[in-house]
């Protein structure tokens, strides 16, 4: 009873050793943070010995008396910075607002520098170390760049910041995951004329570009249209290509029916013309026989009559002309025997007849005047005289004025008619 007693004692005396070092010197490491063992000199993996072990992830027992366990919390560590009346290049003061997220390095060797430096100080003290550490160094890169390289690329300043202050963090053993700008003004409002001329350049590039674009847009729907004709051209004319194509195919179609349908006519046509033919000939032999018998005989008759006719018609005038010229040749040869006389025995011939018509005409006349000629003992032409003064005061004819208004062709014709 003694030995299970004793036992038990040792049992319980062991069980709570091990319950008090698991509570007290069991340490496990969590994923967001480092455990540093103090107190034994360990080689690091440059070669370097330091005065402590590193456990990250996983577990370990603290070794009693010898070692004092610390933990380092890997966690980030959101900054808010604010730089007032940072000079930039070209001597403007400008206000950069900006955020940054830092943490302690968990990788060799930088962890060493964040033990050495941060390992025992409170997370507020290594957020105000990094702060000013930030400010500090945005103030440098400020100072080489100019308020239009500032404002015009935050992300490029965000780079170069972070390139600037990387070496400086890498030194307390701090670790800048991401820097944001958020805001950079000045109190000179140098930024608000850049950005109104900026922002009048973007009006103008955007009205250029707007206008740009509604001629191109006008030129494309001026394009489009004239594409849409050509292919509404280009239609229409393959459909009426088409359709003329149709017409003709149908006309082709339809020739042949067409032309064996006036081959039929026109060869009826012929038929009845050729019959027809025949007898218009005959009715001309039949014409021909009436007009020979009706026209031409009759005609031929008379045509032999007025021949003859014609014939007797002319000698009988050859025998008056014969008979004429052989008057008038007798009448010359008697004018030239009567000699200046001539003249006045012609008129009395062509005055027989005349005053017998004129006498016949005038009715009883009262004789007013006497004129007494002696006309026994004149000449001819005193006679002659006489028997005129007697006849103008018988009838009031002046026969002299007369036969002198008579032309001499005249006289000479109405005397070869009256010897004929």
């Amino acid at each position: 009873m003694e030995i299970i007693a004793l036992l038990l004692g040792i049992f319980g005396i062991g069980t709570g050793a091990g319950f008090w070092v698991i509570r007290n010197l069991y340490y496990i490491c969590q994923p967001s943070e480092v455990l540093i063992f103090a107190g034994n000199r360990t080689q690091i993996a440059d070669g370097k010995e330091v005065g402590y072990r590193l456990v990250k992830g996983g577990s370990s027992i603290q070794v009693p008396l010898l070692e004092r366990a610390f933990r380092m919390d890997l966690t980030n560590m959101i900054i808010e910075l604010r730089v007032s009346n940072a000079y930039s290049k070209g001597g403007i003061p400008l206000t950069v607002e900006g955020v940054a997220n830092i943490k302690i390095a968990g990788e060799e060797p930088t962890i060493h520098n964040a033990i050495e430096r941060l390992l025992g100080k409170s997370r507020k003290d290594i957020e105000q170390l990094a702060k000013e550490t930030l400010e500090g160094n945005l103030r440098g890169v400020l100072a080489s760049l100019t308020p239009e390289q500032v404002n015009e690329d935050k992300i490029a300043f965000a780079k170069i910041l972070l390139e600037e202050a990387e070496d400086d963090l890498e030194k307390l053993g701090l670790v800048l995951d991401n820097l944001q700008i958020k805001n950079i003004s000045d109190e000179v409002r140098y930024l608000d004329s850049i950005g109104r001329k900026q922002q009048a350049e973007l009006l103008r590039d955007a009205r250029i570009a707007e206008a740009k674009a509604r001629a191109q847009s006008i030129i494309q729907a001026s394009e489009n249209e004239r594409v849409t004709s050509l292919r509404r051209i280009e239609r229409d004319l393959q459909v009426a290509k088409a359709e003329a194509e149709r017409r003709v195919r149908d006309a082709l179609t339809k020739r042949a029916a067409v032309v064996a349908e006036v081959e039929s006519v026109v060869g009826s046509e012929v038929a009845r013309v050729q019959a027809e033919v025949a007898v218009q000939t005959e009715r001309i032999k039949q014409v021909e026989n009436q007009l020979q018998a009706d026209v031409v005989a009759p005609a031929e008759a008379e045509c032999k009559r007025a021949i003859a006719k014609a014939r007797g018609d002319a000698a009988r005038i050859v025998e008056d002309g014969k008979a004429q010229a052989a008057g008038t040749k007798r009448l010359a040869e008697s004018w030239k025997t009567a000699g200046s006389s001539a003249r006045e025995i012609f008129l009395l011939q062509k005055l027989e007849p005349l005053l017998k018509t004129m006498a016949a005409g005038v009715p009883e006349v009262e004789v007013q005047n006497l004129t007494v000629i002696d006309a026994q003992n004149g000449s001819n032409v005193t006679k002659m005289a006489s028997f005129l003064e007697q006849l103008r005061q018988a009838t009031g004819v002046d026969v002299a004025k007369v036969v002198g208004n008579l032309p001499q062709g005249k006289v000479i014709s109405d005397t070869t008619q009256h010897q004929g």
